[in-house]
């Protein structure tokens, strides 16, 4: 089997993708814009070859670099990335090159566009908020009459992640919004007052999924990348049942095969007329790829599985053997980040020394994330939902 991986060496972390299909004797062939020697030498040593392009964002070189790996290993069976970023290039070279497994651009629309998403959202019969397409600010304020007032969250139909997202208080910010966004397609949706909880899962080929993983998100990820806020976030020791149920269903309504995938929801703080009572899940969006940063991993500390591996069998078998990568107990996993040029109450030397071996990862991040991730990050590994609170404000608190 010739799995091609699409930039393998960000996050540095998806070496281990790399890793686990080598091992389950996947020919693993690699593609990016890294010079061959500053990857990661465990990437280096996952991979049968690797094909260096001057730029990613250009199809050309991209088709050139599948052809070559055609040409030498013969039919291509997987082509993927597991970013986000990625996932139009990765679906055109899948069609252009016969690639069966994963999307084709003829599927990306629902899962790219946050209005599109809503048709899905009712199939599964997941509640969703309201939400129109901006074309002016009368009709924004003709939508924002109809639901009831302000606030209202207004983002890039096509965006990735929070960049670019307002939360619309007034009639003054409704107009700065439109003088100031950037030109592309927005939408306009209701405002939900919920905690941001995430149904993480690989899906199989057959839409079945290999695990279920929650984890549990700041009320607004806008904030935090606007107003340079310390990111702060856990995945959990067991999935809340309601959002088992939807995420499920959703998985089913967007007909979800072969994939690593990242859906979004709201578990409402109160009851929502038309929406739920307080608890309920509502839907957010869906992300076709895992969910940002190290959070693959943060899930193999939280579950002592790993998903790498589960992976890795349903790229080769289907996932016949996910429940064999189970070994151990479910814990929390914890992340909190700080930013440059803040100070905090507790030192660097201060959160080693009271989590000393509970902290699995320590790191300056890599540029990209410092707006919505942060400068700096602890992750750790902890035994109760009290516990991880405790270590959020320890490391958090400013001075």
């Amino acid at each position: 089997m010739n799995f091609i991986f699409i930039s393998p060496q960000f996050p540095y972390t998806y070496w281990n993708f790399c890793d686990r299909l080598k091992k389950a004797g996947v020919n693993v062939l690699a593609i990016g814009d890294e010079n061959y020697d500053a990857l990661d030498w465990r990437l280096r040593n996952s991979i049968t070859e690797y094909y260096k392009v001057g730029n990613m964002e250009n199809y050309s070189e991209m088709f050139k670099a599948v052809a070559f790996f055609s040409f030498k290993y013969g039919k291509i069976d997987w082509i993927e990335s597991n970013n986000e970023y990625w996932l139009e290039s990765d679906a055109r070279l899948r069609e252009d090159f016969n690639v069966t497994t994963g999307a084709h651009p003829k599927d990306l629309l629902k899962y790219k566009s946050k209005y599109e998403m809503k048709k899905y959202y009712k199939k599964a019969g997941v509640p969703f908020p309201r939400c129109i397409k901006v074309t002016s600010i009368k009709k924004a304020m003709e939508f924002i009459e109809e639901i009831g007032g302000y606030p209202v969250i207004a983002k890039p139909e096509n965006g990735v992640g929070a960049s670019h997202t307002y939360k619309i208080e007034n009639e003054s910010a409704l107009s700065e919004f439109f003088r100031d966004k950037i030109d592309v397609p927005y939408v306009m949706e209701e405002f939900i007052d919920g905690d941001i909880v995430s149904y993480d899962t690989i899906v199989n080929e057959d839409g079945e999924p290999l695990f279920e993983s929650m984890t549990v998100w700041p009320p607004s990820i806008a904030d935090i990348v606007n107003n340079k806020l310390d990111l702060t976030y856990y995945v959990s020791d067991n999935v809340d049942e309601k959002l088992k149920k939807a995420g499920r269903a959703t998985v089913k309504a967007f007909d979800v095969k072969g994939r690593f995938v990242h859906l979004e929801f709201f578990k409402l703080k109160k009851e929502k007329k038309g929406l739920g009572k307080k608890g309920d899940i509502v839907a957010l969006e869906v992300n076709m790829r895992p969910a940002g940063g190290y959070t693959p991993d943060m899930m193999n500390y939280a579950h002592s599985f790993d998903v790498y591996s589960i992976y890795a069998d349903m790229v080769l078998t289907g996932g016949k053997n996910a429940l064999s990568f189970k070994k151990g107990d479910d814990l929390f996993s914890a992340y909190a980040s700080r930013r440059d040029g803040v100070s905090y109450k507790n030192s660097d030397d201060d959160v080693k020394a009271k989590y000393g071996s509970r902290i699995v990862m320590n790191e300056r991040l890599p540029q990209l994330w410092w707006d919505a991730m942060g400068n700096y990050m602890y992750t750790v590994k902890l035994d109760t939902k009290k516990e991880t609170e405790e270590f959020i404000s320890f490391v958090t608190e400013r001075a």
